[in-house]
């Protein structure tokens, strides 16, 4: 068992209840990261589920989550020979932090697209990307050790303050600590590129409100390919999508979500 497998452990305590302890290795300046979260919800509803797999998942973020002791509440909606629906909420102090609905089935580990657009973005060699620096010890910012991204060099301009003006992040991703990427690593990938936002001049904590994302396929071992870009910024909202292709150049994984742009 990993670092990674044991901060999303989930503990079933009963059919419908699970206990998490949440990992202060996540957090991003206090609050802990949505994706993490998201790989720690799925444990559970995945080992609740006759199917293996979460394949859609849609989460309402209702309030900023911190490290520490927290509680899965699954209710199965609905199950069927293909497919199981469930509504799983993350619970902290008796209240509700995280809603979401979920689609589990079985993907085949075998199974070839039949048709799949390129990847919207031709990302330069891995010699060729760069790193973000690491961050000061005060800022809290403990995400950046538990995964390693290497970034399209144009995509992180704004470090230096020459952002490219479009809501873009390109970067290859892979667990620090070496592990295989799976659906719950695919959860964490999704949201673990700096807001896209940030390339388009904003600075400051973005905030997300909802994220949905999608498993297409079961992921290759290798680094992953995280492809980020957003369509409006507007009264102080945002999209960002994300695309994750794996070392066999599939498509595995996508997202969407809105954001709050930051305020600082």
């Amino acid at each position: 068992m990993t670092k990674f497998d044991e901060a999303t452990q989930a503990i079933r305590v009963d059919d419908t209840t699970y206990d998490v302890c949440l990992d202060d290795g996540y957090s991003i300046g206090g609050p802990l990261n949505g994706g993490y979260l998201l790989a720690t919800v799925l444990r559970a509803v995945v080992d609740e589920s006759p199917h293996a797999h979460p394949v859609s998942t849609s989460a309402q973020f209702l309030r900023a989550v911190t490290p520490g002791p927290a509680t899965v509440r699954i209710e199965r909606l609905k199950s069927g020979r293909t497919a199981t629906m469930t509504r799983a909420t993350l619970v902290q102090d008796g209240r509700s932090f995280i809603e979401t609905l979920v689609t589990t089935a079985t993907l085949d580990p075998a199974a070839t697209p039949e048709w799949t657009d390129g990847p919207a973005s031709l990302m330069p060699d891995l010699s060729e990307c760069a790193k973000l620096p690491d961050p000061k010890p005060e800022s809290n910012m403990n995400l950046n050790a538990q995964m390693e991204l290497r970034f399209d060099p144009p995509t992180i301009g704004w470090l230096a303050g020459e952002p490219t003006g479009r809501p873009e992040a390109r970067a290859y991703f892979r667990m620090a600590e070496t592990q295989d990427p799976d659906p719950f690593v695919l959860a964490l990938a999704v949201d673990a590129l700096p807001p896209v936002v940030f390339s388009a001049g904003a600075r400051g904590w973005a905030p997300t409100v909802e994220l949905t994302w999608h498993l297409r396929a079961l992921p290759a071992p290798g680094w992953l390919t995280l492809l980020g870009s957003g369509r409006l910024i507007s009264d102080g909202w945002f999209d960002e999508d994300v695309e994750v292709w794996d070392s066999a150049g599939r498509l595995v994984a996508q997202s969407r979500q809105l954001a709050r742009v930051g305020r600082g």
